[in-house]
């Protein structure tokens, strides 16, 4: 069976979000780059894989999937759908749920500061200083979710339970571009939530995206 192909650049969270499901999926899958800069994503050829024009999209055979989630989803349907938990109906709902959490409450906080610190400096602005008003605002709307995650997380290992899911996965990309920001140590106020990142980082799957980010981020902290 041919690999899948993944289109998009592994500076970006949404693509590396796929590669963490690819490992631990065990699929075989080749990353083709879209070169942002030179306007790629906009491209005829790539508008036929994502009509928003956007990274990623996975390619197997003939079928597309964009929208990283989906993309996520997809690979564990296809070969680990284990992590989905479909086959009970209360831990799948509770995986969709911090599915649903992770995009909406910790990653829309975490975008920003990551922005400020990381990615606008890669873009020509490093001029310009971090917006320390966008990263205060954020990390507070951020603490405050840390907040219902270290409740959650004292009381079960996982976000969905006490067993390990996409819903943790899908925290594994942005996350691993805070570490490589001055709020590395934003974990530490929260034990509960340390201790299922450190889990988190013992992953094949999780290590694999931390390598892809360093090139990028190992001199931005």
């Amino acid at each position: 069976m041919a690999p899948v192909k993944l289109y998009g650049m592994t500076m970006s969270w949404n693509v590396t979000r796929c590669v963490a499901a690819l490992e631990e999926a065990g699929i075989e899958y080749d990353i083709v780059p879209i070169d942002f800069g030179a306007g790629e994503h906009k491209s005829p050829e790539h508008l036929a894989r994502n009509p928003f024009g956007q990274m990623p999209a996975l390619q197997d055979d003939d079928f597309y999937v964009w929208e990283s989630r989906a993309i996520c989803k997809y690979v564990c349907r296809k070969s680990k759908p284990e992590l989905l938990k479909e086959d009970n109906l209360k831990e799948s709902a509770m995986v969709d749920v911090w599915l649903e959490v992770e995009a909406n409450q910790y990653t829309s906080a975490l975008e920003p500061i990551i922005l400020e610190y990381l990615v606008r400096p890669m873009f020509g602005r490093a001029r310009r200083a971090t917006d320390q008003k966008i990263v205060e605002d954020n990390l507070v709307k951020l603490k405050k979710v840390l907040e219902v995650y270290e409740a959650r997380l004292s009381k079960c290992k996982y976000l969905a339970g006490d067993f390990f899911s996409l819903a943790d996965l899908t925290h594994v990309s942005s996350t691993a571009c805070l570490a490589a920001t001055p709020q590395a140590s934003l974990f530490d106020a929260y034990p509960h939530v340390k201790a299922w990142w450190s889990s988190l980082l013992a992953r094949p799957s999780v290590q694999k995206v931390a390598a892809l980010k360093k090139p990028y981020f190992q001199s931005s902290a």
